[in-house]
């Protein structure tokens, strides 16, 4: 699976884009959101506020019951604010 993070979530992860394996028992967004979290300190305090983050799949809006696979490209778009 190809992860892309925009915007500040891109600058918490350290990276635009990676690649990960993903595991038999994610089958879907919320899923897939709930496990990366329990995979390192870095998930962890950028996916704090992840509840107000637009998630894509494959070019697809996606709720947290979106499928995803192992071949999915999933972006993770936060709310962006001018001034």
């Amino acid at each position: 699976m190809i992860l892309q993070y925009h915007a500040w979530l891109r600058d918490n992860m350290g990276c635009a884009t990676e690649h990960i394996l993903l595991p038999d028992k994610v089958e879907n967004v919320g899923m897939l959101l709930d496990w990366l979290q329990t995979q390192d300190e870095r998930f962890k305090r950028a996916f704090k506020y992840i509840d107000v983050v637009l998630v894509s799949v494959n070019h697809h809006h996606a709720d947290r019951d979106y499928p995803v696979h192992d071949e999915d490209e999933v972006v993770l778009v936060p709310p962006i604010a001018g001034g």
